[in-house]
């Protein structure tokens, strides 16, 4: 998972609160608009006669909670406080005034004492004016301490903490007061939605304040820490750095374990809502909620309109959280209820169980890395690609640094990932016998298609079609010899400087090929492992003398001199690979 420090604009920490909620309300007008002299916002459909008003709320650095969470079918209003910081008593009273409609005000919040005491004054000041208010507090984290008892008062220094299951509260709520319940109704619906919502986090990195220096708390690199709070209080343990399904598979045992007794009606159904925490990129969590998807299904749940995005976060910490909402009939209708905020939108006529009834895709037989797997009876073509692998792949980090000095810094992950596809790919489709050049030339060309289709991007297309340039001249073939290779280094030069438009010179992987073609023409005569030998040689000298060159193709030519100084990636993969491929024919 992604843990590289964000970079952004910088905030003046004094006003921060102010502009991002005046931008909000520019950006959103449509939706919401400022209350006026307050730190708080609420929605164009506010207040309605008759309607109780749902009025959320915490500190700002948590976006979209809690402003980007008000509009119809969804929140009324939501007072804002200074980064991780509760919103006044002052600040919520003159929200929830804006808000009320005359049927009664809910408020619903994170379990936090600052979030408890403010609101909390509020409320009170609302009730010596006449105004009917009741509380619903979110208490999902259950890294954080015992469930609350039911009949009795959440007590925040005890209790657990609101995070993410925050937004299943809150749609719940918002979804009650505009089908008309009255507060009673709307705050029952609420407390039910809290009693079935379990959420559990995890966090790689941890989050720099506005105009601050250094980060507010931090991971240590190379860990994750499971059920990090939302400010960096901390979670229950610390573990290695986890690979997404590793991932995916912690949070759906540590929720398993604390889910409440379904309630009556429920067949399974249940709320998903993985949740991004400010930086985690959302293919990262697509990656994450595939496994999520297959473990809640192998445990005989059945994900109801699952979301994955950023709803609650913290600034830009970098981490994922997982809630589950078990759904009876009404939670279920009161979810699917349409709404229309900033943040998140839900039509109205959408059939989410459709999706439910679809079967899960099955987990893929084998994949490219299974498929790689070294074998003792590999044939010749099979044989050398897996010894290029393991090669390069012992280079990957290398590579990519050499790829980041003018370009994106993904060739080493890139070739690695489309190696692997290509031995899988020749071992599938070389069919023998190992004197057959053919036979090598089918796995030359299935593999170039492999490594394409799997590495992608535009060393993938070069490296494809200089592995299957190769095997096309390989099936014509009746005999091995050092000139048959040179005669195909002949054309998959040709081919590669067609398809890319570079030439020799222009520090690219043909300035490795092109002493190796040349090398091998010099060597026609000789047998083919000595001479493959010198040729991987001089592709390898090549290659580190492309440090001299400046790059004029692709994105590193836009680089200008940046690239001066540093052998190029390509090249050196290319010769990292004809060295294996050398080492393999002299053994």
């Amino acid at each position: 998972m992604t843990t590289t420090p964000a970079a952004g604009p910088g905030h003046d920490p004094g006003t921060f609160r102010e502009d991002w909620l005046e931008g909000l309300a520019d950006a959103y007008a449509r939706t919401v608009r400022r209350v006026p002299d307050t730190f708080g916002v609420v929605g164009r459909h506010a207040p309605r006669p008759g309607k109780v008003a749902v009025v959320i709320g915490g500190g700002s650095g948590h976006y979209p909670a809690f402003a980007g969470l008000v509009g119809p079918g969804l929140a009324d209003a939501a007072a804002v406080g200074d980064v991780f910081a509760s919103p006044s008593a002052e600040q919520v009273y003159r929200t929830a005034r804006a808000a009320d409609g005359g049927a009664g005000v809910l408020f619903s919040y994170g379990n936090y004492a600052g979030d408890v005491m403010h609101f909390g004054l509020a409320a009170r000041r609302l009730a010596a004016e006449g105004t009917d208010v009741r509380t619903v507090l979110v208490t999902d984290d259950v890294a954080s301490g015992p469930p609350p008892v039911a009949g009795q008062e959440a007590d925040p220094s005890r209790d657990r903490r609101g995070v993410a299951g925050d937004f299943f509260v809150f749609k719940v709520a918002g979804a009650a007061a505009e089908r008309g319940d009255d507060l009673a109704g709307v705050a029952r619906a609420a407390e039910h939605a809290n009693a079935m919502t379990r959420t559990f986090g995890a966090a790689f990195a941890g989050c720099t304040l506005p105009g601050a220096g250094e980060p507010l708390f931090t991971v240590d690199a190379g860990t994750t820490e499971l059920g990090m709070g939302i400010h960096g209080e901390p979670g229950l343990r610390t573990t290695r750095h986890l690979t997404a399904a590793e991932l995916a598979d912690e949070l759906v045992d540590n929720l398993l374990q604390e889910l409440p007794e379904p309630p009556a009606g429920n067949d399974g159904r249940a709320a998903v809502l993985l949740n991004g925490l400010g930086r985690t990129k959302y293919e990262e969590m697509f990656v994450v909620y595939r496994q999520v998807n297959r473990r809640l299904r192998a445990a005989g749940l059945r994900p109801h309109r699952p979301e994955v995005g950023e709803f609650v976060t913290s600034f830009d910490m970098a981490g994922v959280s997982l809630s589950v909402m078990l759904l009876d009939d009404e939670l279920a209708a009161l979810y699917d209820a349409p709404c229309d905020t900033p943040a998140f939108r839900s039509l109205p006529g959408e059939h989410p169980e459709a999706a439910d009834q679809r079967p899960s895709a099955p987990a893929p037989a084998t994949t490219a890395a299974a498929a790689s797997a070294p074998s003792a009876a590999d044939l010749p073509a099979t044989a050398a690609l897996q010894a290029a692998l393991d090669l390069i792949a012992a280079h990957e980090d290398e590579l990519g640094r050499l790829d980041a000095v003018a370009g994106d810094g993904d060739h080493g992950i890139g070739i690695v990932r489309g190696l692997r596809a290509a031995v899988g790919a020749a071992r599938a489709a070389e069919p023998g016998p190992s004197a057959d050049p053919r036979s090598a030339g089918a796995a030359l060309l299935a593999a170039g298609l492999a490594l394409a289709d799997a590495s992608g991007g535009a060393s993938g297309a070069l490296y494809g079609t200089l592995l299957a340039e190769t095997g096309a001249v390989l099936t014509r073939a009746d005999g091995y010899s050092t000139a048959l290779f040179a005669d195909a280094a002949d054309a998959a030069q040709r081919a590669v400087s067609e398809l890319g438009g570079a030439r020799v010179g222009d520090k690219t992987l043909l300035d490795a090929l092109d002493p190796f073609r040349a090398e091998l023409h010099a060597r026609a005569g000789e047998p083919l492992p000595g001479a493959w030998k010198a040729a991987a040689q001089s592709a390898t000298r090549a290659a580190a003398a492309t440090a001299s060159l400046t790059p004029s193709r692709g994105r590193a030519a836009r680089m200008g001199p940046l690239g001066h100084g540093h052998p190029d990636a390509g090249a050196t993969s290319l010769a990292l690979l004809l060295t294996a491929t050398a080492d393999h024919l002299n053994r």
